[in-house]
């Protein structure tokens, strides 16, 4: 970890979580991982050697603290240390999308890491129970084409397989388009209205798809001119 040799609190934080991926780690335990695996599935590009080294770092700080779960494996839990991180991590992305708005270069654009997004983000409250939700990424290979949302029992799961049931609804894209949806990018009801996503199913849930199909929660922050 890098010394600032400074008593300010501004640096002693940042020696911290300036570390490279450190704040994404946070921003994965906030946002609900626990799992080791389900925080490299959020992280995507991040070595397991470096995901541990920083596991580690976060608790010796006292800002995650690791423990045994059930039925087996093991958990990382935020401290009240951690989850008063979440205004900080909250201004941060705010501002990254205020100021530095991705113009999603090819090598931004993450299958996995969206459909981890819209896992969390669709409300399975204003979906009948199992209910199947199939995407299909227009422009990706066929190994990666079609991805399917589970809703079971109030909890979302993502599938990479024919799940054996039908979808009731069929959303249409390409991973671009739908990535600059669900950012804020492109309106939704505008990329329906346009075809940039294409929808199948029952009319009442296009036309309530905002509420149950929510969108990032910076979504709303408009850039900087």
């Amino acid at each position: 970890m890098a010394r600032y040799g400074q008593f300010c609190p501004v640096a002693k934080a940042a020696e911290l979580l300036g570390e490279r991926w450190t704040l994404l780690i946070v921003r994965e335990l906030l946002f609900g991982s626990t799992r080791y695996a389900d925080l490299q599935r959020g992280l995507g590009r991040i070595s397991p050697s470096v995901l541990s080294q920083r596991l580690k770092a976060l608790c010796e700080a006292g800002v995650v603290v690791k423990h045994k779960a059930l039925p087996g494996g093991t958990e990382y839990l935020l401290t009240q240390c951690g989850r008063e991180l979440m205004p900080l991590v909250e201004m941060a992305g705010t501002w990254g999308q205020r100021w530095t708005r991705s113009r999603m270069s090819a090598d931004e654009l993450d299958l996995d890491l969206l459909m981890l997004e819209l896992e969390r983000s669709i409300d399975p409250r204003l979906l009948p129970d199992h209910t199947v939700v199939g995407i299909t990424f227009t422009d990706q290979a066929a190994r990666f084409k079609r991805r399917w949302l589970l809703i079971d029992d109030g909890e979302v799961d993502v599938c990479t397989d024919f799940p054996g049931r039908e979808p009731l609804l069929e959303l249409k894209a390409t991973l671009r388009a739908l990535t600059q949806i669900w950012m804020g990018d492109i309106g939704l009801e505008e990329a329906l209205d346009r075809g940039v996503l294409l929808y199948e199913g029952p009319e009442k849930y296009r036309v309530n798809a905002k509420q149950w199909l929510r969108l990032s929660r910076l979504s709303g922050v408009a850039p900087a001119v």
